[in-house]
Parts: structure tokens; C-alpha cells; sequence
């Protein structure tokens, strides 16, 4: 079987979407040989489209787009495709995408600008040729939102499988001379029962990629799935087991030579002068390098290069940040919200007469909440590999935006982005850190001094003074109650507004007044995308205040969000189960409480109750319930594990996380003053999941940790009748 050809390429499209590829692929030159040589390793293989490849042995690869970081969308993507292709699962393999701007995601730009568009067939190509390219403009190869599976698999990766079957199915009928209805398919098999005939999808590969691209191919009903919604071993486990998983820090470059860096521990500070005397003397050492926003020193080994560098003193700039600390940052954030008041700020979303429905309530609330900086603290550290000689650049990592970093490495070294190489791996714990290309520049800044191959690794201190944090935030509430317990008024204004927009929101809640407004306040830290983002906050806030409503109306807070949820009942399925599978209303020993949180978040509807043991000094998470709605579950397994992942990171940070400072610089260095969950403490949990709109799907990486902190502090009153409204619980006595 040839390697694929110029019409073969152009024939079949770079990505799933109808005839716009053919447009695509011209306007973009020739690819061959750009993809070619990653995508193909002989003569024995074919792409049908980029996104599909069948080998002679009848092998189909899916060409996934999206990075592997432990959520198990690798998989889920390659379930999507072969269902819709109908390809064995047992000999299905899965090889990640290059960083190329044919692996850009349209879905995730569609997704952003207009989610529910329904465009007539004949200016789909137009419409999408559009997005398509606005997607190209911004690198748009992008891991996170829990964008993979609810956009590029429902969009792409499904219309690829399908449409790689519908060419197979082509060319079959061509060469059998049999009309194309007549032909199934089925285990990588294409089937002519009334003449008996069957082959394998390797047989005509080739042909089908000669094929004419289906305009809309046909997409099959959930009826008919027969690996989506199945429970499916993740690909990457094997190798993570036997550790043969090959990471960013893996990356191994013969000569390779190996970095430590330190940057001004105030952010935003540069390196005015350094006393490097003793690191010269080190052994190994080869390099000294003021970078100016940073130190590097270069040496034949890690331990060598941060040894040297523990050597080195330096005298930093001064910055606005100076001097500022946690008390003073907190102040700041109340003297904007008093400054904007009842009608200041950025209005956000404003339904009726707030004003006249909270001077009218029977009942008024009022309540505050804050939440501070918190760091990723990924597993693997952050690290680049790096080696720029002769006019090009490869670049070794693990990255949630591959063309952002390879764009960012050609920006550092001065090339072209075509002249460079970039090599991305599993990824150690993404969260959103990996989405900044701070590692990337540097690395790529050290071998361009150097001229070696340089790995450059972040001590886990570095890590952890130098993140690109969530926000800390302040938000202030004011709710009105009628006669009848029932919520009329909705108050809320909040400091720093990150992603996504709608995270302060409570379009699912039926309040006939709310109000809610953001306040900016300048800081010199560096803010970035968080697991869940904004709504690691809000979800608390919003929850926590729901719950004092509840109990200002005298009712329980399930009762009472039942009543807000009324006339949404794929809502109220979520918290019913929820509910349910806890026995919520059975009795609990003393000292033991239940709280019950709801929070729709990234296309997925969540509710969690969790039970808390408050007989000993601290809090003692014992049992979490959730329920989960993200439209179609197409690896139950896989969503499961992320539900409790993000209970897991979520309890974390509502327990433990805290990121404080003192003269601007951040206190906090490693594990033992950043703590994370350990295993004693992890609680028993049970995931219900629930299929309730096959059409829209929602995410799995994120939607599972908002609701945890607000259900734990949820259940803390109601088993010490003490209201928790600051984050981490550590910071308060329970004695």
C-alpha cells in the first residue's frame, strides 16, 4: 500500500466538516510533506483523512488532537471515531497529533462563537471555512475547557470516523459493482451479504481515499453506538504502568546538558546583579546566565546545576508588589467593592427590579466569602528540553496548546515557526499550568546562549513561587426571601473575573431579581487557568450563599433548591439522584453532617452531597455522592475517574490550598507548607451518571470539583451549625 497521495489528501480533507476541506487544504499549499513523514512510517499505511490512518494488517489509528494529561481523552476521542467508522476497538491505536495548524480545533472555535448554530447545507463550507480559519489565527490546537470530548470529538472526531466509513463503504461498492446500501460494515469489515463478499478496511484504503468527500456524512443515533458508552481501559495506562510512558521530563537529546533557574522572587522584578563566585568553582558546572527576568545555571547534571545555583545571591528591582501582603491584598479587594457600591462595577447579567425586590423581602441576607491564590502544584514539575543549531529549533515538552509553544520557542530563538520542531509527551498534571509557555521560552532563551541541547527543570520551590495562579477573590451577597421562604431578591458582587464568563451566573436557578457585577483590582501576580477556572470560586460562593438562604427560609437545602430548580427537570434529575443514592433526611450519628451542592459548569450538569465527621479536631470527609449529567457519557469509566479526580484536587484546595504573601513574595515552597490530599483522607465516593442529552455534550475534566468545597462546608453547618466562609478550612479552629 503507497504512502498517500497529493489527490488523495486533498480528496479526503485535513479535518471533518465537508467540501470546505478541499479549500482548506489548497489554501494551506501542499501538506505532504510537512504531515506526511509524522503521520506515516512506510509504505504499508494509508490515511483516509488526517485524522484516520489503516495500516495493511487492518490496524486503524485515530490522530488525536488533543494532549494526554491523565483525563483519558485520548481514549474517549478514539471511541468516537471508531464507532462512527465501525473499526474493531480491539485494533484500534491511537498516535497524538503533531503541532500543525491542520490539527487546529474549528469545534472548540465554533463551540466559543456560536454553540448551537444550525447552518443550511449550502453555506456550511462558508461558515465553517470561516471559523476554521479564525481558529488557525489563534493556534487554536488547545487542550482544556473540557472542550475535547463535547467539541472536537462530537464535532470531528465522530464526522472523521464517519466519513472515513462512508469512502471505505465507496469504494467497495465501486470495485464490487454493488450499490453502496447494500454494503455493511462492522469490526473493521466491509460486508456484501447478498453475494457473500467480505474484506477488510485495508483492502481498499487506497481506493477510498481516492473517494469523493461525503458533503454530510451520516452520523449514527446513540441506538446504534456500539463503543461510545461503553466502559473502555484507557490507552495511556499500560505505559503509565510498566513506565514506559514517555513524559516532557523524559525527553533524552544526546549531549544533552541540564538547566536550574530562579527568577526575582517578587513577580515582575528583574536580576540588577548577581554574585556567582562559588557556583564558578562547582563542579560541572558550565554556564553562568543573567537572563534578566531570570538566573540559569547550565551544568552536566540537574543536581549540579541547582546545587550552583542554591550559591548564587542577587539583587532584584523594585516593583509595585513590594511590600504588599495577604492582609493588604484582602483590604484592597473590600475597598473596591465599597467603592462601587449598590449599582458600581461591571454589570455582568441584571433580570428585574433588584433594588425593589430586596426593600420588599420578608427576609434579607446578607454574606461575604473570599478564596485565595492557589497554585497547581502539578505531579511533574515544570521542564522543557530545548536545542536550537544550524537555523532550527526542536523543542521537547509536555503542553496543553502545542502550536502556542511552538510559535513561543520560534518568538525565543528568532525563527521562523516552520523551522521549528516541537515534540510534546504525556503530560505530569496539566490543570490549566500547562497551557502558559513560560518553560518553553526559557529553555528555549538557554539554549540559544549556550548552544547546547539544554533540559531545563524547575525546582519544585520554583514551581511553586512562580505559578501562574487562580485568583484569591472577595464576593458579596445580598438575597430577599417573601413571606413565603421563597427567593425573590439576588445581590452579588465579586472582585476578579478570569473564564469562563458565565461562572458567576445562575441561569438555572429561578430568580426573578438577581443582579451581578465584578470589580477588577490590579496585582502584580500572575493569574491563569485553574482546573474549573472561575467556577472554583463561584461554585463555593454561589452554594454557600444558596445554603444561607435555605436556612434563612426555615427549609432544608435540598428542598430548597428543588423549588429553584422547578421546570428544569434534566436539572432536577441531577439532584434528585444526588439526593437519593445519600439517603438525604436519614439520620447521621451525632457530630456528623450532610451538605448537598449543585453547580452546572462546562456543559455538564453536577450535584454532590457530601457527609463530614466533625467529632475530632478538623474536618473528616467520610462519603461524597454525585450525580452527573454531561448530555452522553462515552467512556463511563473514564468520566467516573474524573468526577473523582476533580474531587480529589477540589477537596485539596477547600481543605489545605493556600497561596500567601509577605513582601510580595509568595511563602509557600513545597508540599510540606502546600499540602495535597493524602490517601488516609481521601472519602469513599459513588458517581451516578446520567444520559440526558445525547445532541449536547458537556465535559468531564473540570465539572466534578466545583461542588465539592461548598457541599463539605455545606455539610459542616449542618452538623456544628457554624458557617464556613473563607477558604481553606485549615485556617479555622474546630476544637
Amino acid at each position: 500500500m503507497g504512502k498517500w497521495s497529493r489527490r488523495a489528501f486533498i480528496g479526503a480533507g485535513v479535518a471533518a466538516g465537508g467540501a470546505l476541506v478541499v479549500g482548506v487544504a489548497v489554501r494551506q499549499g501542499n501538506p505532504i510533506d510537512r504531515l506526511g513523514p509524522l503521520l506515516t512510517d512506510g509504505e504499508d499505511q494509508q490515511l483516509l483523512n488526517a485524522w484516520v490512518k489503516v495500516d495493511a494488517d487492518n490496524i486503524v489509528t485515530a490522530v488525536i488532537p488533543h494532549v494526554e494529561m491523565g483525563q483519558g481523552v485520548h481514549t474517549a476521542l478514539a471511541q468516537m471515531l471508531a464507532d462512527e467508522m465501525d473499526a474493531d476497538w480491539n485494533k484500534v491505536q491511537i498516535l497524538e497529533a503533531p503541532a500543525d495548524m491542520q490539527y487546529v480545533s474549528d469545534s472548540i472555535a465554533r463551540d466559543f462563537l456560536v454553540p448551537d448554530l444550525e447552518v443550511p447545507a449550502i453555506f456550511e463550507p462558508t461558515v465553517a471555512g470561516g471559523i476554521l480559519e479564525l481558529a488557525q489565527a489563534m493556534g487554536l490546537q488547545f487542550t482544556g475547557g473540557s472542550y475535547s470530548v463535547r467539541a472536537t470529538g462530537q464535532r470531528a472526531m465522530r464526522t472523521a470516523g464517519a466519513t472515513a466509513r462512508e469512502m471505505l463503504v465507496a469504494a467497495a461498492a465501486s470495485e464490487w459493482q454493488v450499490p453502496a446500501s447494500e454494503i455493511s460494515t462492522a469490526d473493521s469489515m466491509l460486508v456484501h451479504a447478498k453475494s457473500g463478499k467480505a474484506e477488510p478496511f485495508a483492502k481498499f484504503a487506497r481506493a477510498a481515499a481516492e473517494q469523493s468527500l461525503p458533503a454530510r456524512p451520516t452520523l449514527k443515533s446513540p441506538d446504534n453506538y456500539r463503543v461510545m458508552g461503553q466502559p473502555k481501559q484507557r490507552h495511556d495506562i499500560p505505559a503509565k504502568v510498566d513506565g514506559s510512558a514517555v513524559f516532557g521530563i523524559d525527553a533524552d537529546v544526546p549531549g544533552m546538558k541540564y538547566a536550574a533557574v530562579k527568577a526575582p522572587p517578587v513577580i515582575g522584578a528583574t536580576v540588577e546583579s548577581m554574585d556567582a563566585s562559588t557556583a564558578k568553582t562547582m563542579a560541572g558546572v558550565l554556564q553562568i546566565l543573567n537572563m534578566g527576568d531570570f538566573v540559569a545555571v547550565v551544568a552536566d547534571g540537574y543536581w549540579q546545576a541547582q546545587q550552583a545555583l542554591n550559591t548564587i545571591t542577587a539583587q532584584y528591582s523594585k516593583t509595585e508588589g513590594d511590600g504588599l501582603d495577604q492582609d493588604a491584598i484582602f483590604a484592597r479587594y473590600a475597598s473596591h467593592l465599597d467603592e462601587a457600591g449598590e449599582d458600581g462595577g461591571d454589570m455582568q447579567t441584571e433580570a428585574g427590579d433588584v433594588a425593589k425586590s430586596f426593600a420588599g423581602a420578608t427576609t434579607r441576607v446578607e454574606a461575604e466569602y473570599k478564596v485565595p491564590f492557589l497554585a497547581h502544584a502539578t505531579m511533574e514539575p515544570m521542564n522543557c528540553t530545548a536545542w536550537v543549531r544550524d537555523g532550527k529549533c526542536d523543542v521537547w515538552s509536555g503542553h496543553q496548546a502545542p502550536i502556542h509553544a511552538r510559535q513561543a520557542a520560534a518568538d525565543a530563538a528568532g525563527l521562523a515557526f516552520e523551522d521549528v520542531t516541537y515534540h510534546n509527551g504525556y503530560l505530569g498534571g496539566g490543570f490549566g499550568r500547562r497551557s502558559e509557555n513560560d518553560a518553553v521560552i526559557m529553555a528555549t532563551r538557554i539554549a540559544s546562549a549556550t548552544g547546547y541541547p539544554v533540559k531545563m527543570i524547575w525546582s519544585r520551590e520554583e514551581d511553586t513561587a512562580q505559578d501562574h495562579y487562580r485568583p484569591s477573590a472577595t464576593s458579596r451577597f445580598r438575597g430577599g426571601l417573601d413571606k413565603d421562604g421563597r427567593l425573590v431578591s439576588w445581590d452579588n458582587i465579586h472582585t476578579h473575573l478570569f473564564d469562563p464568563k458565565d461562572a458567576p451566573t445562575v441561569p438555572y436557578y429561578n430568580i426573578a431579581s438577581h443582579k451581578i457585577r465584578k470589580v477588577d483590582v490590579p496585582m502584580h501576580l500572575r493569574f491563569g487557568p485553574w482546573r474549573s477556572v472561575d467556577h472554583s470560586q463561584h461554585g463555593f460562593f454561589i452554594e454557600s450563599f444558596v445554603d444561607e438562604m435555605a436556612h434563612a427560609a426555615g427549609k432544608d437545602g435540598y428542598a430548597f433548591r428543588r423549588e429553584l430548580l422547578a421546570g428544569s427537570p434534566r436539572h432536577l434529575k441531577v439532584l434528585d439522584t444526588a439526593a437519593k443514592m445519600s439517603g438525604w433526611g436519614s439520620a447521621l450519628p451525632e457530630k456528623h453532617g450532610r451538605g448537598i451542592a449543585f453547580v452546572p459548569s462546562f456543559g455538564s450538569i453536577v450535584a454532590q452531597v457530601a457527609e463530614v465527621d466533625m467529632s475530632g479536631p478538623k474536618p473528616k470527609v467520610t462519603k461524597v455522592y454525585v450525580a452527573a449529567d454531561p448530555g452522553f457519557v462515552v467512556n463511563p469509566d473514564g468520566f467516573a475517574a474524573q468526577m473523582e479526580s476533580g474531587i480529589v484536587y477540589g477537596l485539596t484546595a477547600a481543605l489545605y490550598g493556600e497561596i500567601t504573601l509577605k513582601d510580595g513574595t509568595v511563602q509557600q515552597s513545597n508540599f510540606h507548607d502546600y499540602p495535597m490530599l493524602r490517601i488516609n483522607e481521601m472519602p469513599e465516593v459513588e458517581v451516578a451518571l446520567i444520559n440526558g442529552d445525547h445532541k449536547h455534550l458537556g465535559g468531564g475534566g473540570e465539572p466534578g470539583l466545583p461542588p465539592i468545597a461548598p457541599a463539605v462546608t455545606n455539610a459542616i453547618f449542618a452538623a456544628t451549625g457554624t458557617r464556613i466562609r473563607e477558604l481553606p478550612l485549615s485556617k479555622h479552629s474546630f476544637a
